[in-house]
């Protein structure tokens, strides 16, 4: 099969098409042929050097992939060969064939190609399993999403107001402030010309789901209601910051994070079973979009990473594959 390599890390010109075997298969997973693949930001860092595949994952870069099921391993039951996948890898997700454990696979949504599909397994598994399972979510709470033109961020916004919440959330510029109110966010702030904080402060809220860290963990931990709780999922600002202890105590607050990769097959399971029963359905209702803004041929992989360093884009960046 042909995937895409990083010899060494580097920026995105290290990647390139190389050809090797195709995956062989656990007794509880299933091969799927790859049709389209999303890129995040975790596959950059991987390519950097940063974030390194854990032990037994497979070094190709990729943790989202759709296609077709071309084989089962011998304790699979819930899927057959000829079926319409999509699923969160733990990698491998960047080439032909992709392994994935059996759990962590999802149909199709009703309506939605291959592309669309790929576009949705990281970020709904990153915001469903910490918005809704650890940060118990609920409607009529209030939401500050850091990044809402991200992948993450958007989807974000789209289940926070499927299930009665109010969202307010930061962007860097007017057209990534459009891009959020058609998602239908009720607070956009541009945070280059005004300060979230400031815009915030008198009215609090419930939650924070940020990716950004650093500086802006003070600002979130200001902003919270009691009872209140904060949840980080990424530091793409640095990952030190000071925690007053004493409002931790007083207002009942909460602070979670996590990342996705490292956690078991059974957890992802669960979190794709909830996702099966309570989102699937937004889909095919049409409560939720997907968010793609651009797609790149496997080869161009890349030009894929370069325009995600950029932050140029909307929502999502998909690869197409073509075997």
């Amino acid at each position: 099969m042909r995937y895409i390599e990083c010899k060494s890390p580097g920026p995105p010109d290290v990647m390139f098409v190389n050809e090797g075997p195709v995956p062989q298969l656990g007794s509880n997973e299933i091969l799927i042929q790859v049709k389209a693949a999303g890129v995040n930001r975790p596959d950059l860092y991987q390519r950097e050097g940063h974030y390194p595949p854990p032990a037994g994952a497979s070094p190709i870069m990729g943790l989202e992939v759709a296609g077709i099921v071309a084989q089962v391993g011998h304790e699979v039951a819930n899927w057959k060969v000829g079926d319409a996948v999509c699923a969160l890898s733990n990698g491998g997700g960047y080439a032909e064939y992709c392994a994935v454990p059996a759990g962590q696979c999802l149909p199709l949504p009703k309506g939605l190609d291959f592309v669309d599909a790929a576009s949705i397994p990281e970020a709904y598994f990153t915001v469903w399993g910490n918005l809704f399972m650890r940060g118990r979510f609920k409607s009529g709470e209030s939401i500050l999403v850091h990044g809402g033109s991200s992948g993450i961020g958007s989807c974000a916004i789209q289940l926070a107001k499927a299930f009665g919440g109010h969202v307010a959330t930061t962007v860097g510029n007017a057209d990534k402030m459009a891009f959020c109110k058609s998602l239908m966010a009720d607070e956009i702030i541009n945070y280059k010309e005004q300060d979230f904080f400031a815009v915030l402060k008198n009215k609090g809220v419930d939650l924070v789901l940020d990716i950004v860290g650093g500086q802006y963990f003070e600002k979130n931990f200001l902003l919270l209601k009691e009872e209140g709780r904060l949840i980080q999922v990424a530091r793409m600002r640095g990952g030190e910051a000071v925690l007053d202890l004493s409002r931790l105590m007083f207002k009942r607050l909460t602070v979670l994070g996590s990342t996705l990769r490292a956690q078991s097959s059974e957890a992802k399971a669960k979190i794709a079973q909830e996702l099966l029963s309570r989102v699937w359905p937004l889909f095919e209702k049409r409560t939720l979009k997907t968010v793609v803004t651009a797609t790149f041929p496997l080869a161009n992989a890349p030009d894929a990473h370069k325009l995600m360093e950029s932050s140029q884009h909307c929502g999502k960046i998909v690869l197409t594959v073509e075997s």
